[in-house]
Protein backbone atom coordinates (compact mmCIF):
# COMPACT_ATOMS: atom_id res chain seq x y z
CA UNK A 1 0.00 0.00 0.00
CA UNK A 2 1.40 3.40 -1.01
CA UNK A 3 1.84 6.28 1.42
CA UNK A 4 -1.08 8.15 -0.17
CA UNK A 5 -3.30 5.08 0.10
CA UNK A 6 -2.34 4.61 3.75
CA UNK A 7 -3.10 8.26 4.45
CA UNK A 8 -6.51 7.97 2.77
CA UNK A 9 -7.28 4.79 4.71
CA UNK A 10 -6.23 6.38 8.00
CA UNK A 11 -8.22 9.57 7.48
CA UNK A 12 -11.14 7.55 6.17
CA UNK A 13 -11.12 5.37 9.26
CA UNK A 14 -11.09 8.36 11.60
CA UNK A 15 -13.96 10.09 9.80
CA UNK A 16 -15.89 6.84 9.35
CA UNK A 17 -15.75 6.08 13.07
CA UNK A 18 -16.75 9.64 13.95
CA UNK A 19 -19.67 9.64 11.51
CA UNK A 20 -20.72 6.21 12.73
CA UNK A 21 -20.79 7.56 16.28
CA UNK A 22 -22.76 10.57 15.03
CA UNK A 23 -25.24 8.34 13.21
CA UNK A 24 -25.61 6.03 16.21
CA UNK A 25 -26.30 9.04 18.42
CA UNK A 26 -28.79 10.39 15.87
CA UNK A 27 -30.41 6.97 15.63
CA UNK A 28 -30.51 6.85 19.43
CA UNK A 29 -32.54 10.04 19.48
CA UNK A 30 -34.89 8.72 16.79
CA UNK A 31 -35.35 5.49 18.72
CA UNK A 32 -36.11 7.31 21.97
CA UNK A 33 -38.52 9.60 20.12
CA UNK A 34 -40.28 6.63 18.50
CA UNK A 35 -40.82 5.07 21.92
CA UNK A 36 -41.83 8.22 23.82
CA UNK A 37 -44.12 9.69 21.18
CA UNK A 38 -47.38 8.29 19.87
CA UNK A 39 -47.21 7.42 16.14
CA UNK A 40 -49.08 10.59 15.09
CA UNK A 41 -46.71 12.86 17.05
CA UNK A 42 -43.69 10.91 15.82
CA UNK A 43 -44.90 11.42 12.26
CA UNK A 44 -45.00 15.17 12.91
CA UNK A 45 -41.44 15.11 14.29
CA UNK A 46 -40.24 13.16 11.24
CA UNK A 47 -41.76 15.78 8.95
CA UNK A 48 -40.04 18.54 10.94
CA UNK A 49 -36.70 16.75 10.68
CA UNK A 50 -37.26 16.40 6.95
CA UNK A 51 -37.71 20.16 6.75
CA UNK A 52 -34.43 20.57 8.66
CA UNK A 53 -32.69 18.29 6.17
CA UNK A 54 -34.01 20.30 3.27
CA UNK A 55 -33.12 23.71 4.72
CA UNK A 56 -29.72 22.42 5.85
CA UNK A 57 -28.62 22.31 2.21
CA UNK A 58 -27.15 25.78 2.69
CA UNK A 59 -24.81 24.45 5.40
CA UNK A 60 -23.80 21.51 3.21
CA UNK A 61 -23.30 23.79 0.20
CA UNK A 62 -21.14 26.14 2.26
CA UNK A 63 -19.11 23.17 3.49
CA UNK A 64 -18.63 21.80 -0.03
CA UNK A 65 -17.73 25.20 -1.51
CA UNK A 66 -15.15 25.98 1.17
CA UNK A 67 -13.64 22.48 1.09
CA UNK A 68 -13.42 22.48 -2.72
CA UNK A 69 -11.77 25.90 -2.85
CA UNK A 70 -9.17 25.01 -0.22
CA UNK A 71 -8.48 21.66 -1.95
CA UNK A 72 -7.99 23.29 -5.35
CA UNK A 73 -6.26 26.43 -4.06
CA UNK A 74 -4.26 25.37 -0.97
CA UNK A 75 -2.03 28.44 -1.30
CA UNK A 76 -5.08 30.66 -0.72
CA UNK A 77 -6.30 28.94 2.45
CA UNK A 78 -5.91 32.03 4.64
CA UNK A 79 -7.98 34.20 2.31
CA UNK A 80 -10.65 31.53 1.89
CA UNK A 81 -11.04 31.15 5.66
CA UNK A 82 -11.29 34.92 6.12
CA UNK A 83 -14.01 35.05 3.47
CA UNK A 84 -15.82 32.02 4.88
CA UNK A 85 -16.02 33.53 8.36
CA UNK A 86 -17.79 36.63 7.05
CA UNK A 87 -20.12 34.77 4.71
CA UNK A 88 -21.06 32.05 7.21
CA UNK A 89 -22.41 34.40 9.87
CA UNK A 90 -24.59 36.37 7.47
CA UNK A 91 -25.90 33.27 5.71
CA UNK A 92 -26.70 31.38 8.92
CA UNK A 93 -28.81 34.24 10.28
CA UNK A 94 -30.61 34.66 6.95
CA UNK A 95 -31.48 30.95 6.66
CA UNK A 96 -32.69 30.67 10.25
CA UNK A 97 -34.88 33.77 9.94
CA UNK A 98 -36.35 32.66 6.61
CA UNK A 99 -37.46 29.29 8.02
CA UNK A 100 -38.84 30.82 11.20
CA UNK A 101 -40.89 33.34 9.21
CA UNK A 102 -42.36 30.48 7.14
CA UNK A 103 -44.10 29.01 10.21
CA UNK A 104 -47.55 30.52 9.46
CA UNK A 105 -47.53 28.69 6.11
CA UNK A 106 -45.84 25.40 7.03
CA UNK A 107 -47.76 24.80 10.28
CA UNK A 108 -51.20 24.27 8.68
CA UNK A 109 -49.71 22.71 5.55
CA UNK A 110 -48.27 19.78 7.52
CA UNK A 111 -50.79 19.78 10.38
CA UNK A 112 -48.30 20.73 13.08
CA UNK A 113 -49.82 21.50 16.47
CA UNK A 114 -47.92 24.75 17.00
CA UNK A 115 -46.08 27.38 14.97
CA UNK A 116 -43.30 27.14 17.56
CA UNK A 117 -42.24 23.80 16.08
CA UNK A 118 -41.21 25.48 12.82
CA UNK A 119 -39.74 28.48 14.68
CA UNK A 120 -37.45 26.10 16.56
CA UNK A 121 -36.48 24.60 13.20
CA UNK A 122 -35.28 28.04 12.15
CA UNK A 123 -33.37 28.47 15.40
CA UNK A 124 -31.65 25.12 14.87
CA UNK A 125 -30.48 26.09 11.39
CA UNK A 126 -28.34 28.98 12.66
CA UNK A 127 -25.75 26.78 14.44
CA UNK A 128 -26.06 24.07 11.78
CA UNK A 129 -25.01 26.55 9.07
CA UNK A 130 -22.12 27.90 11.12
CA UNK A 131 -20.97 24.34 11.76
CA UNK A 132 -21.14 23.69 8.01
CA UNK A 133 -18.55 26.40 7.37
CA UNK A 134 -16.34 24.97 10.12
CA UNK A 135 -16.62 21.50 8.59
CA UNK A 136 -15.62 22.88 5.20
CA UNK A 137 -12.43 24.38 6.60
CA UNK A 138 -11.52 21.18 8.45
CA UNK A 139 -12.32 19.02 5.41
CA UNK A 140 -10.44 21.17 2.92
CA UNK A 141 -7.33 21.47 5.07
CA UNK A 142 -7.33 17.76 5.92
CA UNK A 143 -7.73 18.29 9.67
CA UNK A 144 -9.46 14.96 10.03
CA UNK A 145 -9.28 14.83 13.83
CA UNK A 146 -11.03 18.18 14.13
CA UNK A 147 -13.53 17.15 11.48
CA UNK A 148 -14.26 13.98 13.44
CA UNK A 149 -14.80 15.98 16.63
CA UNK A 150 -17.35 18.18 14.89
CA UNK A 151 -19.31 15.20 13.61
CA UNK A 152 -19.32 13.55 17.03
CA UNK A 153 -20.44 16.82 18.60
CA UNK A 154 -23.26 17.06 16.09
CA UNK A 155 -24.52 13.59 16.98
CA UNK A 156 -24.35 13.98 20.75
CA UNK A 157 -25.75 17.51 20.62
CA UNK A 158 -28.79 16.10 18.86
CA UNK A 159 -29.06 13.12 21.21
CA UNK A 160 -28.73 15.01 24.49
CA UNK A 161 -30.66 18.08 23.39
CA UNK A 162 -33.46 16.17 21.70
CA UNK A 163 -33.94 13.67 24.52
CA UNK A 164 -33.92 16.49 27.08
CA UNK A 165 -36.67 18.20 25.12
CA UNK A 166 -38.72 15.00 25.02
CA UNK A 167 -38.32 14.52 28.77
CA UNK A 168 -39.61 18.05 29.38
CA UNK A 169 -42.67 17.25 27.28
CA UNK A 170 -43.27 14.30 24.90
CA UNK A 171 -44.15 16.40 21.87
CA UNK A 172 -42.62 17.29 18.53
CA UNK A 173 -42.36 20.97 19.50
CA UNK A 174 -40.46 20.27 22.71
CA UNK A 175 -38.14 17.88 20.88
CA UNK A 176 -37.32 20.59 18.32
CA UNK A 177 -36.53 23.04 21.12
CA UNK A 178 -34.01 20.61 22.58
CA UNK A 179 -32.50 19.91 19.16
CA UNK A 180 -32.05 23.64 18.49
CA UNK A 181 -30.11 24.07 21.73
CA UNK A 182 -28.03 20.92 21.25
CA UNK A 183 -27.01 22.03 17.73
CA UNK A 184 -24.62 24.57 19.28
CA UNK A 185 -22.33 21.83 20.64
CA UNK A 186 -20.33 21.30 17.38
CA UNK A 187 -20.04 25.08 16.92
CA UNK A 188 -18.38 25.31 20.33
CA UNK A 189 -16.09 22.39 19.52
CA UNK A 190 -15.10 24.02 16.22
CA UNK A 191 -14.28 27.41 17.72
CA UNK A 192 -11.19 28.79 16.01
CA UNK A 193 -11.61 27.08 12.64
CA UNK A 194 -13.05 30.22 11.07
CA UNK A 195 -10.22 32.39 12.40
CA UNK A 196 -7.24 32.59 10.06
CA UNK A 197 -3.87 34.14 10.76
CA UNK A 198 -1.59 35.69 8.17
CA UNK A 199 -2.06 37.82 5.09
CA UNK A 200 -2.43 37.15 1.39
CA UNK A 201 -3.99 38.30 -1.86
CA UNK A 202 -7.48 39.75 -1.96
CA UNK A 203 -10.24 37.14 -1.99
CA UNK A 204 -13.67 38.28 -3.09
CA UNK A 205 -16.75 37.09 -1.21
CA UNK A 206 -18.93 37.15 -4.31
CA UNK A 207 -17.63 33.94 -6.00
CA UNK A 208 -17.98 31.98 -2.75
CA UNK A 209 -21.54 33.22 -2.33
CA UNK A 210 -22.42 32.40 -5.94
CA UNK A 211 -20.93 28.91 -5.72
CA UNK A 212 -22.70 28.30 -2.42
CA UNK A 213 -26.02 29.35 -3.92
CA UNK A 214 -25.50 27.09 -6.95
CA UNK A 215 -24.46 24.16 -4.76
CA UNK A 216 -27.37 24.79 -2.40
CA UNK A 217 -29.78 24.67 -5.35
CA UNK A 218 -28.44 21.26 -6.34
CA UNK A 219 -28.48 19.97 -2.76
CA UNK A 220 -31.97 21.36 -2.24
CA UNK A 221 -33.10 19.32 -5.22
CA UNK A 222 -31.44 16.23 -3.70
CA UNK A 223 -32.94 16.62 -0.24
CA UNK A 224 -36.34 17.46 -1.66
CA UNK A 225 -36.13 14.21 -3.60
CA UNK A 226 -34.78 12.13 -0.70
CA UNK A 227 -37.53 13.41 1.62
CA UNK A 228 -40.46 13.65 -0.76
CA UNK A 229 -41.85 10.30 0.41
CA UNK A 230 -41.80 11.42 4.07
CA UNK A 231 -43.81 14.52 3.19
CA UNK A 232 -46.19 12.51 0.97
CA UNK A 233 -46.75 10.02 3.80
CA UNK A 234 -47.38 12.83 6.27
CA UNK A 235 -49.84 14.64 4.02
CA UNK A 236 -51.49 11.69 2.25
CA UNK A 237 -51.67 8.85 4.76
CA UNK A 238 -53.76 8.56 7.87
CA UNK A 239 -51.92 9.53 11.06
CA UNK A 240 -51.26 5.89 12.02
CA UNK A 241 -49.92 4.87 8.61
CA UNK A 242 -47.83 8.05 8.53
CA UNK A 243 -46.22 6.95 11.78
CA UNK A 244 -45.59 3.45 10.39
CA UNK A 245 -43.91 4.91 7.33
CA UNK A 246 -41.88 7.22 9.58
CA UNK A 247 -40.57 4.21 11.49
CA UNK A 248 -39.45 2.58 8.23
CA UNK A 249 -37.71 5.81 7.31
CA UNK A 250 -35.46 5.39 10.35
CA UNK A 251 -33.90 2.47 8.50
CA UNK A 252 -33.85 4.40 5.22
CA UNK A 253 -32.03 7.31 6.80
CA UNK A 254 -29.65 5.01 8.69
CA UNK A 255 -28.74 3.27 5.43
CA UNK A 256 -28.36 6.64 3.73
CA UNK A 257 -26.16 8.10 6.46
CA UNK A 258 -24.00 5.01 7.07
CA UNK A 259 -21.65 5.51 4.06
CA UNK A 260 -21.60 9.32 4.06
CA UNK A 261 -18.03 9.30 5.36
CA UNK A 262 -17.07 8.14 1.85
CA UNK A 263 -18.20 11.41 0.27
CA UNK A 264 -16.50 13.43 3.03
CA UNK A 265 -13.12 11.73 2.67
CA UNK A 266 -13.15 11.39 -1.13
CA UNK A 267 -14.52 14.87 -1.87
CA UNK A 268 -11.15 16.69 -1.95
CA UNK A 269 -9.78 14.00 -4.28
CA UNK A 270 -12.84 14.22 -6.51
CA UNK A 271 -12.32 17.99 -6.72
CA UNK A 272 -8.77 17.47 -8.02
CA UNK A 273 -9.15 14.24 -10.01
CA UNK A 274 -9.85 14.72 -13.73
CA UNK A 275 -10.45 10.98 -14.26
CA UNK A 276 -13.39 8.86 -13.15
CA UNK A 277 -11.37 6.49 -10.97
CA UNK A 278 -12.13 8.20 -7.63
CA UNK A 279 -15.87 8.55 -8.20
CA UNK A 280 -16.27 4.92 -9.33
CA UNK A 281 -14.35 3.60 -6.33
CA UNK A 282 -16.39 5.75 -3.98
CA UNK A 283 -19.72 4.76 -5.57
CA UNK A 284 -18.79 1.08 -5.37
CA UNK A 285 -17.94 1.34 -1.68
CA UNK A 286 -21.20 3.11 -0.90
CA UNK A 287 -23.19 0.47 -2.79
CA UNK A 288 -21.54 -2.44 -0.98
CA UNK A 289 -22.22 -0.94 2.45
CA UNK A 290 -25.84 -0.27 1.58
CA UNK A 291 -26.51 -3.74 0.20
CA UNK A 292 -25.09 -5.24 3.40
CA UNK A 293 -27.81 -3.40 5.35
CA UNK A 294 -30.46 -4.60 2.88
CA UNK A 295 -29.35 -8.23 3.33
CA UNK A 296 -29.39 -7.99 7.12
CA UNK A 297 -32.85 -6.37 7.08
CA UNK A 298 -34.24 -9.11 4.82
CA UNK A 299 -32.71 -11.97 6.81
CA UNK A 300 -33.38 -10.54 10.28
CA UNK A 301 -36.61 -8.50 10.03
CA UNK A 302 -37.39 -8.78 13.75
CA UNK A 303 -34.01 -7.33 14.64
CA UNK A 304 -34.59 -4.53 12.15
CA UNK A 305 -38.00 -3.95 13.78
CA UNK A 306 -36.33 -3.41 17.15
CA UNK A 307 -34.06 -0.85 15.55
CA UNK A 308 -36.95 1.20 14.14
CA UNK A 309 -39.13 1.45 17.23
CA UNK A 310 -40.39 -1.94 18.41
CA UNK A 311 -43.63 -3.91 18.31
CA UNK A 312 -45.98 -0.96 17.82
CA UNK A 313 -44.55 -0.77 14.27
CA UNK A 314 -44.64 -4.53 13.57
CA UNK A 315 -46.99 -4.00 10.61
CA UNK A 316 -43.99 -2.92 8.50
CA UNK A 317 -41.53 -5.54 9.78
CA UNK A 318 -41.52 -7.65 6.61
CA UNK A 319 -41.10 -4.59 4.40
CA UNK A 320 -38.16 -2.99 6.19
CA UNK A 321 -35.64 -4.34 3.67
CA UNK A 322 -37.38 -2.19 1.04
CA UNK A 323 -36.72 0.89 3.16
CA UNK A 324 -33.06 -0.17 3.39
CA UNK A 325 -32.94 -0.64 -0.39
CA UNK A 326 -34.36 2.84 -0.90
CA UNK A 327 -31.70 4.20 1.46
CA UNK A 328 -28.96 2.40 -0.49
CA UNK A 329 -29.88 4.00 -3.81
CA UNK A 330 -30.29 7.39 -2.12
CA UNK A 331 -26.80 7.01 -0.62
CA UNK A 332 -25.29 6.36 -4.06
CA UNK A 333 -27.14 9.39 -5.44
CA UNK A 334 -25.81 11.47 -2.52
CA UNK A 335 -22.21 10.51 -3.31
CA UNK A 336 -22.65 11.27 -7.01
CA UNK A 337 -24.28 14.63 -6.28
CA UNK A 338 -21.18 15.65 -4.34
CA UNK A 339 -19.03 14.40 -7.18
CA UNK A 340 -20.99 16.73 -9.45
CA UNK A 341 -20.37 19.60 -7.03
CA UNK A 342 -16.66 18.79 -7.00
CA UNK A 343 -16.60 18.84 -10.82
CA UNK A 344 -18.87 21.95 -10.96
CA UNK A 345 -21.18 19.94 -13.19
CA UNK A 346 -24.55 21.41 -14.17
CA UNK A 347 -27.95 19.88 -14.84
CA UNK A 348 -28.09 17.60 -11.78
CA UNK A 349 -30.75 19.71 -10.08
CA UNK A 350 -33.08 19.33 -13.05
CA UNK A 351 -32.78 15.54 -12.90
CA UNK A 352 -33.48 15.49 -9.17
CA UNK A 353 -36.51 17.76 -9.40
CA UNK A 354 -37.84 15.56 -12.19
CA UNK A 355 -37.39 12.54 -9.92
CA UNK A 356 -39.30 14.25 -7.10
CA UNK A 357 -42.13 15.12 -9.48
CA UNK A 358 -42.24 11.50 -10.66
CA UNK A 359 -42.62 10.13 -7.12
CA UNK A 360 -45.27 12.72 -6.31
CA UNK A 361 -47.20 11.99 -9.52
CA UNK A 362 -47.22 8.24 -8.90
CA UNK A 363 -48.43 8.75 -5.32
CA UNK A 364 -51.07 11.26 -6.39
CA UNK A 365 -52.61 9.40 -9.32
CA UNK A 366 -52.40 5.83 -7.99
CA UNK A 367 -53.13 6.51 -4.30
CA UNK A 368 -50.51 3.98 -3.24
CA UNK A 369 -50.04 2.47 0.21
CA UNK A 370 -46.93 2.15 2.40
CA UNK A 371 -45.31 -0.57 0.29
CA UNK A 372 -46.22 1.15 -2.96
CA UNK A 373 -44.63 4.41 -1.82
CA UNK A 374 -41.33 2.89 -0.67
CA UNK A 375 -41.07 0.76 -3.84
CA UNK A 376 -41.70 3.83 -5.98
CA UNK A 377 -39.05 5.75 -4.07
CA UNK A 378 -36.48 2.96 -4.40
CA UNK A 379 -37.16 2.50 -8.12
CA UNK A 380 -36.86 6.18 -9.00
CA UNK A 381 -33.71 6.52 -6.88
CA UNK A 382 -32.16 3.55 -8.70
CA UNK A 383 -32.79 5.19 -12.07
CA UNK A 384 -31.31 8.50 -10.88
CA UNK A 385 -28.23 6.74 -9.48
CA UNK A 386 -27.69 4.94 -12.77
CA UNK A 387 -27.97 8.13 -14.81
CA UNK A 388 -25.59 10.06 -12.56
CA UNK A 389 -23.09 7.22 -12.65
CA UNK A 390 -23.11 6.62 -16.40
CA UNK A 391 -23.66 10.07 -17.89
CA UNK A 392 -20.22 11.57 -17.02
CA UNK A 393 -18.55 8.52 -18.59
CA UNK A 394 -20.16 9.40 -21.93
CA UNK A 395 -18.96 13.00 -21.91
CA UNK A 396 -15.45 14.43 -22.34
CA UNK A 397 -13.94 15.43 -19.01
CA UNK A 398 -13.84 19.24 -18.71
CA UNK A 399 -10.85 20.96 -17.13
CA UNK A 400 -11.16 21.84 -13.47
CA UNK A 401 -12.05 25.45 -12.81
CA UNK A 402 -9.28 25.55 -10.27
CA UNK A 403 -6.79 26.55 -12.96
CA UNK A 404 -5.54 30.11 -12.71
CA UNK A 405 -3.50 30.11 -15.87
CA UNK A 406 -4.00 32.74 -18.54
CA UNK A 407 -4.91 35.53 -16.15
CA UNK A 408 -3.73 39.02 -16.86
CA UNK A 409 -2.08 40.99 -14.03
CA UNK A 410 -4.68 41.97 -11.45
CA UNK A 411 -7.43 39.79 -12.96
CA UNK A 412 -9.42 37.32 -10.89
CA UNK A 413 -9.81 33.64 -11.54
CA UNK A 414 -13.09 31.71 -11.41
CA UNK A 415 -12.81 31.46 -7.64
CA UNK A 416 -12.30 35.15 -7.03
CA UNK A 417 -8.56 35.15 -6.33
CA UNK A 418 -6.51 38.08 -7.49
CA UNK A 419 -3.58 36.99 -9.59
CA UNK A 420 -0.42 38.88 -8.60
CA UNK A 421 2.60 39.42 -10.84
Amino acid sequence: MSRAARATFSSGTIVAVAMMVMNVATYGFNLVAARLLVPAEFGALTALLSLILIANVVALALQASIARRISVHPDHTVQIVHTASRVALAVSLAVGLAVALSSPVLTPAFSFDSVLAVVWCGAMLVPLTLAGAQLGVAQGTGRWGKLAALYVGNGFGRLFGGVAGLLIEPSATSAMMGLAIGAWLPVVLGAGLLRATGTGDVHSRRPLVFETVASAATLLAYFAFSNVDALIARGGFEAHDSGLYASGLILTKSTLFLPQFVSVVFFPSMARDTSHRTRLRAAGLVGVLGLAVVACSALLPQLALILVGGDQYREVADDLWLFALSGTFLAVVYLLVFDALARRSTGVAVLLWTASATVFAVAWFWRIDIVGLVVTMASVAAVVAGLLLVWPLLRPTPPRDGSVTGLVPGATDADGHVERH
